[in-house]
């Protein structure tokens, strides 16, 4: 079964995009929703990021401790490089057993993930879709989502390889833009998948 990754920076609309490509009966792996299901789910990842940085990283009641990890992994991003390093894996055998649960009749799947390309599970698809959306859009999209300042998006948006680093690596693209139809080229990349 064809495997089709898609990603955008934070604000450029990939969630939405996906929605378009549900509303096609295509099934969507959104990896960032999964990561943290898993988190506090998978044993093997709760054991390693226990052993990585402490109990405390749990609350009693088995939630994941975000204040905790945040405070180590947040501005420095060794730590975070070490988190990342235990989720992915992790992602990638579900996304696996999510793959193999797919019935025949389904003709190719989406992966949804902001790091696709910053984790390497590109290379996991057999194409990959990067969304866009010009800095002022996504900018005031998440600032209205999350009630959050410009600097934070700014913030977060350093963490994420660049439109341009992301571009190099895609195999298709979606401009999500006042000007552009994102049904109509949702439509179309679904046109030329059914026939790969």
């Amino acid at each position: 079964m064809l495997k089709i990754g898609i990603t955008g920076g934070i604000g450029s609309g990939k969630t939405t995009v996906c929605k378009v490509f549900e509303t096609l009966g295509i099934p969507v792996f959104y990896a960032d929703t999964v990561a943290k299901q898993i988190m506090v789910t998978d044993q093997v990842l709760i054991d390693g990021i226990k052993s990585t940085f402490g109990n405390d990283s749990y609350l009693q009641n088995g939630e994941l401790n975000n204040k905790h990890i945040a405070a180590i992994v947040f501005n420095n991003l060794k730590e975070l490089e070490k988190l990342n390093a235990l989720v992915h894996p992790a992602v990638f055998r579900a996304f696996d057993l999510w793959e193999k649960e797919m019935p025949s009749t389904v003709p190719y799947t989406l992966k949804e993930a902001a790091l696709l390309f910053e984790s390497g599970s590109y290379k996991m698809c057999d194409k990959n879709i990067l969304v866009t959306a010009p800095l002022i859009t996504k900018l005031t999209r998440v600032m209205q989502r999350d009630g959050v300042t410009e600097d934070q998006v700014k913030a977060r948006m350093d963490k994420q390889f660049t439109d341009k680093q992301k571009a190099k690596m895609a195999d298709y693209f979606i401009e999500n833009t006042e000007n552009n139809s994102v049904i109509m080229q949702v439509l179309d990349l679904h046109q030329q998948f059914l026939k790969l």
